[in-house]
């Protein structure tokens, strides 16, 4: 697995709905890579801190900001 693939699919990973033969790809390249590595636990703990943000209390502005990031981001 490349690290392409890798950040293509950890989300999934971390969802636990890769299928076995991928995971075993995807922690077999975590145990090669220290980048994707670390990039993996930042996923890990980017989730956890905004998991317990709740919507309600960000500012109208923030809440505009975040939704105009995520929809200018980069598609293919």
């Amino acid at each position: 697995m490349t690290c392409e693939e890798l950040v293509e699919l950890v989300t999934a990973f971390l969802d636990g709905a890769l299928d076995p033969e991928a995971e075993q790809r995807f922690v077999e390249h975590l145990a090669i890579c220290d980048g994707c590595e670390i990039y993996v636990e930042q996923m890990r703990r980017t989730i956890a801190e905004v998991g317990q943000v709740e919507p309600e209390s960000l500012s109208t502005e923030t809440r505009d900001s975040l939704l105009e990031a995520f929809r200018a981001f980069p598609r293919d």
